[in-house]
Order: C-alpha cells, then structure tokens, then sequence
C-alpha cells in the first residue's frame, strides 16, 4: 500500500480575485490522518473481517476522542462511557485476545488521561502499545508490524 504525506494545501481568494495558495510542511501531521491510513491498512490483512467467517482471525474499532466537546456533548459522551484516554485502536482476535494502540504524532505526548487508562488496561492484562511516528508511512508501518505480530501469536494459542 502505497502512503503519501501530502503537504498541507490551502487556497483563499482575494477581494480582488488573485488566488492565493500556500503550502504548509508535514511536520504538523494529525493523528486522525495516520490511523485513517492505518485503518485502510487494517482491511488489507489476511485473516481481517467484519463477520464471523471461515478465514477471519481479528476485526477492530476504533475511537476518535481527540478534539474539543462542547458542554452538552461532553455531558452525552461521559453518560454513555466515553473515557478519557482510551486507546485509538482496539484489536479482538481469536481466544478473546485484545490488542490496543495509541498514535502519537511528532507534536505530541501521552496524557495524564491515557497513562491512567494505559495502566488500568495493562494491570487488566491487555496488551497496550505506543507508536509515535513523524511520518504517516511510518506510522502506518509501525502499526501493521504490530497487528501481524499479535495475530501470529494468537494463532498458536487459538481454540480448534
């Protein structure tokens, strides 16, 4: 799969009608881009799927928590067990295995959310993994070395 970091394009219009358009460098990659590229990704893998079918060994969900609430929705999300620093990605393999992951992009760092979450999901036993990444490619590769390792491991393990 090929992945491109894109620089960042905006084009604005002047009052006199000359188009201006600028572009930004990657350094301020988004989170949400690279688990976007992760999630497509994700469907590629042997053994991925959405249904229980001969051949499928994992399926995912994923969470986009990041962003400002307002009060009400902030009010609706904690009602209906939103969390605070839960992980970006959530993988269920054979066995009732789990895998989780976070993305952290260049600009940015762990939570004081998501080290308590993190923690929790680990002394429950859960695996929990960080990829920081500068590039979406990398990140995108860092994560399916991953996901493929975790879904080798469970094959051993998997009921018959």
């Amino acid at each position: 799969m090929q992945i491109r970091n894109k620089a960042r394009t905006t084009t604005r219009t002047l009052p006199n009608g000359t188009r201006v358009v600028m572009q930004a460098a990657n350094d301020n990659i988004q989170e949400w881009e690279c688990q976007a590229a992760a999630v497509r990704a994700f469907k590629l893998l042997p053994g991925y799927g959405d249904e229980a079918a001969p051949g499928v060994t994992f399926t995912f969900a994923a969470d986009f928590n990041a962003g400002r609430r307002s009060r009400q929705e902030s009010v609706k999300a904690k009602a209906t067990g939103i969390k605070a620093g839960e992980e970006d990605l959530r993988f269920y393999g054979l066995g009732g295995r789990v895998l989780l992951i976070e993305l952290k992009g260049p600009q940015t760092s762990i939570s004081a959310d998501q080290r308590k979450r993190h923690a929790l999901h680990r002394h429950l036993g859960f695996q929990v993994e960080i990829v920081r990444f500068t590039t979406i490619e990398q990140g995108v590769e860092d994560v399916l070395r991953i996901v493929r390792e975790w879904v080798e491991g469970g094959k051993e393990n998997s009921l018959p």
